[in-house]
């Protein structure tokens, strides 16, 4: 199921497969998300993200915001907070809206800064 996504460019690999856990995230009191499907995105040195389908992630738990980054492999990435988790939760979540081609997979799901939400548990599904 996984697949390995050569970036052109510089030596990036990029793999991105379906996660066989089940990831939750509380934040201020709040479940965030709850799912059984998330994407493991494996990205050269980095440590693992998981991203979880926008289907199972309470958006109204979540706040735009202005914030946004570029990703030369991944492309633009706009940010969320989460009100109800304090100042720590600011910008605490991040989204590939449009992201490239190669990392299709990607769009429609959110990943979340660990240490800025109360709890980030992953567990057997």
């Amino acid at each position: 199921m996984d697949k390995a996504v050569k970036i052109p460019g510089p030596d990036h690999p990029i793999t991105i497969g379906r996660s066989p856990l089940r990831v939750i995230v509380k934040a201020g009191g709040h479940v965030i998300a709850d799912t059984t499907e998330a994407l493991s995105l494996r990205e050269a040195s980095y440590p693992e993200v998981l991203y979880v389908p926008r289907k199972d992630v309470d958006m109204s738990q979540l706040e735009r915001t202005s914030h946004t980054t570029y990703c030369p492999y991944k492309g633009e990435c706009n940010y969320y907070s989460i009100p109800s988790g304090g100042q720590k939760a600011a910008n605490a979540v991040w989204t590939y809206e449009s992201p490239y081609d190669a990392v299709a997979e990607i769009k429609e799901h959110l990943a979340f800064y660990r240490d800025r939400v109360d709890s980030f548990e992953t567990r057997d599904a």
